[in-house]
């Protein structure tokens, strides 16, 4: 069982830093891929309404036999049910899908600006908070204007923004802002879809300490403080990915691996999804 380091949220609750990522993964493979990372050490699994997996990973909980205070159980919920009542109606949705009493953290998945319903959103995310169905409440790919406008019209700090960030995307002003408001910055995508992991910098890296660049890449992130969730369906490289906690980069590594930034997005531009 692998030792993995926790975060503490801004509401006391305890996030485990490096968990398990689910997108993409059908719901047939999905109770196998989960029992596999719960297998290998994982506690902390990252599903979402649109992902079409929540049964998937719900039976795989179910299964475990791992007590439910010891997983921290992530669903997002999806652009369409934004809205208070509607945001209530599909919080019910993804819960009974999931076979679950409660979610550890619910996050709205996107702002959609032109839709300009997050608002609403959130006061639904406030309510369930308070009624004990969710133990902390945040939000995904939220921009500076999005984060700000939000704490305009709420005390309710989000606890973590859930955001593109790897190498080639390290959203430095936005993680600035992450720090200043006191919420946790968890990465998707971390690994860039590999699109990274043959840099010159990285794959030095790797070889000096006898790695693989994608352990040195989840390694970069654990140590600039970020919550990473890496996804595989591979047994092996879901234990390999979680074998990054017995060594160190150096300040000289770090620096290198920072420089890769270049804006790359592998995903939707948070300002134009609607």
């Amino acid at each position: 069982m692998s030792t993995i380091p926790h975060i503490t949220l801004n509401n006391g609750v305890r996030i485990p830093q490096l968990g398990f990522g689910v997108f993409q993964v059908p719901d047939a493979e999905t109770t196998p891929a989960v029992a596999s990372a719960l297998d290998a050490g994982y506690r902390s699994i990252d599903t979402a309404a649109i992902y079409g997996n929540e049964k998937g990973v719900g039976a795989a909980l179910a299964d475990s036999g791992i007590a439910r205070e010891d997983l921290f159980v992530t669903t997002k919920l999806w652009n369409a049910d934004q809205g208070y009542d509607a945001t209530l109606k599909a919080f019910d949705e993804s819960l009974a899908k999931l076979g679950l009493d409660h979610v550890d953290l619910y996050l709205i998945h996107w702002p959609t600006p032109a839709r300009d319903l997050y608002l609403d959103t959130w006061r639904a995310l406030e309510r369930l908070a308070a009624d004990g169905r969710i133990r902390a409440a945040g939000v995904s790919n939220f921009q500076p204007d999005h984060l700000r406008r939000l704490l305009d019209h709420s005390s309710l700090v989000p606890a973590v923004n859930q955001i593109e960030l790897h190498p080639g995307l390290q959203q430095r002003e936005l993680r600035a802002l992450h720090g200043e408001l006191g919420i946790a910055t968890e990465a998707w995508s971390p690994l860039a879809q590999g699109a990274l992991l043959g840099e010159d910098a990285i794959v030095s890296v790797a070889a000096a300490h006898g790695r693989s660049p994608a352990q040195v890449v989840l390694r970069w992130h654990l140590q600039l403080g970020n919550v990473v969730i890496p996804k595989s369906v591979t047994p092996s490289r879901i234990r390999e990915n979680l074998d990054v906690f017995d060594f160190t980069l150096s300040d000289d590594e770090m620096t290198a691996i920072g420089a890769l930034d270049r804006g790359l997005r592998t995903g939707p531009d948070p300002d134009t999804l609607n």
